[in-house]
């Protein structure tokens, strides 16, 4: 039986991650009070709403930068996998809050479209210009990150792209009200906004679920694996193929090989795995070795 994984490439964005949300979090948090402050001075629901989403924010960066600090625990006797899966709760928890908060939105706005408030469009648009630079630069520093690979990431990255959305909605919202009066304006771009963040929030949900779940990886053909696997010298079956994730950046597969006879194990199981982990991106490979006049004479490779 073999067995492989790379740690070099993983360790090396582990750390770029971990520097990305540290500087998005601190930056995040201390605009949040400035709008918090500017929401409700100038009465704008644009604005409050955009602090709300920005205080989820600042938690989701927390927790996802918790997560992280969290999944470079060890492997112990009870979690034999280590606790990097935490990034993965930490992913569908920030997904679930970016659904909550859409919903609160949703409501605050059908209040907001019968009943139009006064909105001080002059600060609201000062305000929302500030946060845009904020959020861009937010954005920005976690694109440094692995977002595309990395579902911790993408959820955080998921939310700052949201707040980003919203300073976008209350500029345009604050141009409105300010050059034609339309106070209807704030609501409706706050709802623009928050069916943004409910589809991006549903898709952070689904992906982490289907991690917990021991999903494939959408980027892994099984079938092109094992005719990769099949193409080897020596082998003529494989079953018991499994693969599936520990992390959203972490892919592992584990799969028996029917071999013939005389057939170099060592060799075969090293020119495995490359092939796994150079077409395919598997870094943690478990592969067990039968040959193939024994496998026909036990149920258990059927």
């Amino acid at each position: 039986m073999g067995h492989h994984h790379s740690h070099g490439s993983h360790s090396h964005a582990h750390h770029a991650n971990r520097k990305a949300l540290l500087y998005s979090f601190f930056l995040i948090f201390s605009f949040l009070i400035v709008e918090l402050i500017g929401g409700i001075m100038t009465n704008s629901l644009a604005l409050l709403s955009d602090t709300g989403h920005m205080l989820s924010d600042a938690a989701a960066l927390g927790f996802s930068l918790l997560a992280l600090k969290i999944g470079e625990k060890q492997a112990n006797e009870t979690k034999t996998y280590g606790y990097k899966r935490f990034e993965i709760l930490a992913a569908l928890l920030n997904g679930l809050t970016l659904l909550l908060i859409s919903v609160m939105i949703f409501y605050e706005a059908y209040q907001r479209f019968y009943y139009p408030p006064k909105v001080m469009s002059s600060g609201m648009l000062t305000v929302a210009g500030i946060g845009l630079i904020v959020n861009i630069l937010a954005a920005w520093i976690l694109m440094k990150g692995d977002k595309n690979d990395n579902l911790n990431i993408r959820s955080a990255f998921i939310h700052v792209l949201g707040d980003l959305l919203g300073s976008i909605g209350a500029i345009v919202a604050g141009l409105l009200i300010w050059l034609f009066g339309w106070n209807i304006a704030d609501p409706i771009a706050s709802v623009l906004v928050s069916v943004l963040i409910m589809i991006s929030g549903w898709r952070i949900v689904k992906d982490s679920i289907h991690i917990l779940m021991e999903g494939r990886p959408s980027n892994i053909d099984l079938q092109e694996v094992k005719n990769q696997l099949l193409s080897l010298a020596g082998v003529t079956n494989v079953h018991d193929l499994h693969v599936w994730s520990i992390t959203s950046d972490f892919p592992a597969l584990s799969c028996h090989l029917v071999v013939r006879p005389q057939i170099d194990r060592d060799q075969l199981l090293y020119e495995a795995r490359e092939k796994l982990h150079k077409q395919f991106g598997i870094h943690h490979s478990t592969i067990q070795i039968e040959e193939t006049k024994k496998c026909s004479e036990v149920d258990i490779c059927n």
